[in-house]
């Protein structure tokens, strides 16, 4: 059965921030998750034109997750069942993920994002029909929650305290009760997930099991954006740019893989000027 879940995550920030802080995010994020033997390679980082999205970045990665699978789930397949290839059309405000598993062939997982600047009160951004309305389920998520389960454990759960914290640089914060409605800025990613999983037995709770999946790594990045916005703010574009193209070349050096859309000389010339330092100060902080 295919499921149909939208999640909105209310954000402290205006859309031009949120869109430097969400690249740092996933940058650093991956640099943190990524080791020899498991983590994310990157395969593809290049810019796209299409009649669809217009003009955006399109990436291709391999996520090899095998130490997050679910007890049950290694009853039944090996580890690298895990393995997932992700493809990511960014034209923002508006981006399309589709992520597949090549252990199950049948399985496919889409998450569909629309930016908006509003406190999460919009109805049908995605211009869903009606029977896509009435099969939608929609969750509005609370970054400065700390509630936590199995997924978000898993995932690894930040420590910010957003009712204390206050941004130095920005000034954006602290995150009380009731925040969503008074903060200014604000805004919105609301992101549509569609997952199916058609196998007769355990397809149901895979598809269960991934969505609580993603809702943990949603908190736990949108967390992580705004807890990390002294690092990120005041970054422009092509500096963080800069600095994800960098970045690429680390992960794809500690997963032990060669970049394939960018030759050896070619990372070893961005590891020889200054702003490797800079990047190296970035993934570790």
């Amino acid at each position: 059965m295919v499921q149909l879940k939208e999640f909105r995550i209310v954000m402290p920030m205006s859309l031009e921030e949120y869109q430097v802080a969400q690249m740092y995010m996933v940058m650093k994020m991956q640099q943190q998750s990524t080791n020899g033997d498991e983590g994310v390679e990157v395969l593809e980082n290049k810019r796209f034109q299409d009649d669809v999205f217009g003009k955006g970045q399109y990436t291709s990665k391999v996520y090899r997750l095998q130490s997050k699978a679910p007890a049950w789930l290694t009853t039944i397949a090996p580890k690298d069942a895990l393995v997932m290839q992700e493809e990511a059309w960014n034209a923002y405000p508006r981006c399309k993920t589709v992520i597949k598993c090549p252990y199950f062939t049948k399985f496919s997982l889409t998450i569909e994002t629309v930016h908006r600047a509003d406190n999460g009160t919009s109805e049908n951004v995605h211009g869903l029909n009606e029977e896509q309305l009435a099969a939608r389920q929609v969750e509005i998520i609370d970054i400065a929650s700390a509630e936590t389960d199995y997924w978000s454990y898993a995932i690894r759960s930040s420590s910010f305290d957003f009712p204390k914290f206050k941004s130095t640089k920005s000034g954006h914060g602290p995150l009380l009760d009731g925040w969503q409605d008074n903060c200014r800025p604000v805004m919105t990613a609301y992101k549509l997930v569609t997952i199916d999983a058609p196998y007769w037995g355990f397809g149901y709770r895979l598809e269960q099991a991934l969505l609580a999946g993603e809702r943990a790594l949603f908190i736990e990045s949108h967390r992580n954006c705004f807890g990390w916005i002294d690092e990120w703010f005041g970054l422009t574009m092509q500096q963080i740019r800069e600095l994800e193209q960098q970045g690429d070349c680390l992960l794809n050096e500690k997963i032990s893989k060669l970049v394939l859309l960018t030759d050896a000389a070619d990372c070893e010339q961005r590891f020889t000027h200054s702003s490797e330092r800079q990047v190296q100060q970035v993934v570790h902080t």
